[in-house]
C-alpha cells in the first residue's frame, strides 16, 4: 500500500485505466457539451469565450446557468452569485475525496481538484472504495473528461448552429448522465435513504425558498442526516 492508497503499477497502464473509466464520462460530455455550444451561440458568445469559460469554470451546470442568464440580460454580480452557490458543492465532494490524498504534494491537489466534477467525483470515489485505484489514475479521468469538455463546447459553437435543439437527445443527455450516476451511488439501504431525502429536501427547498439555494442546502442536509442515521446504526450494531 502507498500513500496514495493501491501500489501504482507503472505510467503507461495508469493512463490507460484511467482512459477506459472515463470513456463513459467523455461520451456523454460531447452532446452536453455540443448542447452547451448551442446555447452560447445563440446566445451571442463567440467560440473563443466558450473556450475561455470551460477552461476556467469547467462546470457545465454552472455555465449552462450563465449562458441562460447571459442571454436573459442579468446582471454580472446575480449571475456571479448564482453560479458560486450552484458550485459549492465542488467543496463537499473534494472534501470527500481528501481521505485518499494525505501527504499528497499541492501541486498535485492543485491540478486533480480544477478537475473535479459531478461524474469524475462519483467513478473516482467509487474505484477508490473497491481499492485498486490511484491519485494517477483518477488524474487522468479527470483531465480527459475535461478536454473533451472542452473540444465539446468550442465544437458546439463553431458548428451548433446547424444541429436542431433538441436533436439525437441532447436535451435528456445531462438529466440521463445523474440518472446513471445515483444508480450507481445506490450500494445499500442508507444510500437509497439519503438519495430519497435529498430529492424531498430539494423539492420543498425550490418550493418554499427563492433562489438557487436548494441544491447546495439539500445536499447539505441530507448527507448530514444521511451520517447520523448511518452512526446510529452502526452504534446499534455494536450494542446488538
Amino acid at each position: 500500500m502507498s500513500k496514495d492508497g493501491p501500489v501504482e503499477r507503472g505510467t503507461k497502464q495508469q493512463l490507460r485505466a484511467g482512459a477506459a473509466a472515463a470513456w463513459p464520462i467523455c461520451l456523454g460530455y460531447f452532446p452536453i457539451g455540443l448542447a452547451l455550444g448551442v446555447l452560447a451561440s445563440q446566445a451571442g458568445l463567440p467560440w473563443w469565450a466558450v473556450a475561455l469559460m470551460s477552461i476556467l469554470v469547467f462546470a457545465g451546470s454552472a455555465q449552462f446557468i450563465c449562458v441562460a442568464m447571459l442571454a436573459s440580460g442579468a446582471a454580472i454580480w446575480s449571475i456571479v452569485l448564482t453560479t458560486l452557490m450552484v458550485n459549492l458543492r465542488h467543496a463537499l465532494m473534494s472534501s470527500a475525496l481528501a481521505i485518499y490524498f494525505k501527504k499528497v504534494d499541492r501541486r498535485f491537489l492543485t491540478i486533480f481538484a480544477y478537475g473535479i466534477t459531478d461524474e469524475s467525483f462519483a467513478l473516482n470515489m467509487a474505484r477508490f472504495r473497491d481499492g485498486d485505484w490511484d491519485r494517477w489514475r483518477a488524474l487522468v479521468v479527470n483531465q480527459l473528461s475535461n478536454f473533451v469538455w472542452i473540444l465539446s463546447t468550442v465544437t458546439g459553437t463553431l458548428v451548433g448552429q446547424f444541429i436542431p435543439q433538441g436533436a439525437f437527445g441532447i436535451d435528456y443527455a445531462l438529466p440521463g448522465m445523474f440518472i446513471c450516476l445515483l444508480i450507481f451511488q445506490l450500494q445499500g439501504r442508507i444510500y437509497v435513504l439519503t438519495g430519497i431525502m435529498a430529492a424531498g429536501i430539494s423539492i420543498a427547498w425550490y418550493l418554499l425558498i427563492p433562489g438557487d439555494s436548494y441544491i447546495v442546502g439539500a445536499s447539505i442536509l441530507a448527507a448530514t442526516l444521511g451520517y447520523f442515521i448511518k452512526r446510529r446504526a452502526r452504534r446499534k450494531n455494536e450494542l446488538s
